[in-house]
C-alpha cells in the first residue's frame, strides 16, 4: 500500500509538471516606440497559441510577484513598477532617446513541482527612432534566451532566424516552440550554432520559447530540488 501511494504521488507530480511546462510567461508591447511617448507593457502567463491568459490569482506559485526590468540604450537596468490586473501584470515607460529598449523578466518560482524547480524568463525589444539593424542580444541578460538573429522588422512569408543561448554559450539541439497569432504552433530544433528558422505565415504577434531541463540538484527557499526546468520567451511583431 505504501508503494502504491508513492506511485500515485509520483504520477500526479509528473502530470502536474507536464501541464506546468506547457505554460509560459511572455511580454507584450509594441515593437516600436517614440521619444516622449509612454510605452505600454503587459506580462501574461498561460498558453499564447490557445489565446489563454490565466487570471493572476491562478498564476503558478509566486510568479505574479515577478520583477520587470528595462535596459535602455545607455545599458542601465531599471526596475519598472508593475500593476496586477485580472490576468496581467502591466507597466509603462517613456523613452527619452532613440535606440533599443529591452524588457526582461527572470523569475525562479518559489514552489517546486514535485522535485523540479521552475524558472520563467522572458524578453521583448522596442525600437525607438533610428537604431542598429539587429537586436542587441547582449542587452538580453537572461541566462537562457532566444531572439530573432537578424533584423528588427519581420514580414509574413519571409524566413526569420532565431538564436538561442544558455549561460552565454550557443545552445545547440535546443527545443524551440513558435506560437503564432492564428493559433498555429511548431516545434523546432536549433543547429550547432544555436540557430533555428521558421517562416511566419500571418501578420501579428509571435511568441518564441526555448526550454532547458537538467537533472541538477540544488536548494532554494529552504527546499531541495533534483531537477531544474527553465523556459525563456521572446515576443515580436510581424507585418
Amino acid at each position: 500500500m505504501k508503494y502504491f501511494k508513492s506511485l500515485l504521488f509520483t504520477l500526479a507530480g509528473l502530470f502536474f509538471a507536464a501541464n506546468l511546462s506547457a505554460h509560459a510567461l511572455w511580454i507584450e508591447t509594441n515593437s516600436s516606440g517614440k521619444v516622449g511617448q509612454a510605452q505600454q507593457v503587459k506580462v501574461y502567463y498561460g498558453e499564447y497559441a490557445e489565446n489563454e491568459r490565466d487570471e493572476t490569482g491562478k498564476w503558478y506559485s509566486d510568479v505574479k510577484e515577478l520583477t520587470l526590468w528595462l535596459v535602455g540604450p545607455d545599458k542601465q537596468k531599471i526596475k519598472l513598477a508593475t500593476t496586477l490586473g485580472d490576468n496581467v501584470a502591466s507597466a509603462s515607460f517613456t523613452p527619452s532617446k532613440d535606440g533599443q529598449y529591452t524588457l526582461l523578466v527572470s523569475h525562479p518560482a518559489k514552489d517546486l513541482a514535485g522535485t523540479t524547480k521552475y524558472h520563467f524568463l522572458s524578453s521583448a525589444t522596442v525600437t525607438v527612432g533610428k537604431t542598429a539593424a539587429d537586436i542587441d542580444g547582449e542587452a538580453i541578460s537572461n541566462e537562457l534566451k532566444i531572439y530573432p538573429a537578424a533584423g528588427i522588422k519581420y514580414k509574413a512569408n519571409s524566413p526569420v532566424k532565431l538564436k538561442a543561448l544558455h549561460n552565454g554559450s550557443l545552445k545547440a539541439d535546443a527545443t524551440v516552440n513558435v506560437f503564432s497569432p492564428a493559433g498555429w504552433s511548431v516545434v523546432l530544433k536549433t543547429n550547432k550554432e544555436g540557430i533555428a528558422e521558421f517562416t511566419p505565415l500571418w501578420p501579428g504577434r509571435y511568441v518564441i520559447e526555448v526550454s532547458d531541463f537538467q537533472k541538477k540538484k540544488g536548494s532554494a527557499d529552504g527546499q531541495d530540488y533534483e531537477s531544474l526546468w527553465q523556459g525563456s520567451t521572446h515576443s515580436f511583431e510581424v507585418k
